[in-house]
């Protein structure tokens, strides 16, 4: 959406977060985005402060989700169940959605699995392996419960 302008997308972020409390029309993606923000309401303040938002940083040691990156990983997850890429990601998703009780909580539980597709295909110079990432998402929708 944004290329690696990280200020730009959070910039965004903010602009659409604003515009959804203004009640002003929103696009689709920014309805997208908005009900993402909804959510999460721990994430919201960060976003009612743009300059604060823009220089925050988020790095493991410190301990921090990163609520872009956090939200941002649910959109890639919405968009792939709007076009059901990987092919047969909506089913594993309805799957996963029965033995976990929730669509929030089942997004949450596959963004594990996308996270660690994206980490290894960063690694390796290469392309996300989608048939993997599926393949995963499958044994989360076998696993049992607790």
């Amino acid at each position: 959406m944004f290329g690696n302008d990280r200020d730009s997308l959070r910039r965004y972020y903010c602009t659409v977060w604003e515009k959804a409390n203004a009640g002003q029309a929103l696009e689709p993606l920014e309805r997208l985005i908005a009900n993402v923000i909804a959510d999460h309401p721990e994430y919201q303040p960060v976003l009612t402060r743009i300059e604060a938002a823009l220089g925050q940083e988020y790095t493991p040691e410190m301990g921090q989700t990163n609520p872009f990156l956090h939200m941002g990983m649910h959109i890639a997850l919405q968009e792939q169940l709007g076009s059901n890429r990987p092919a047969g990601i909506r089913d594993v998703y309805q799957q996963i959605c029965r033995r976990l009780g929730d669509a929030h909580t089942a997004e949450h539980a596959m963004m594990e699995c996308l996270g660690e597709t994206l980490w290894e295909a960063q690694r390796n110079g290469q392309a996300p392996d989608e048939g993997l990432y599926l393949q995963r998402l499958r044994r989360l929708a076998r696993r049992r419960k607790g």
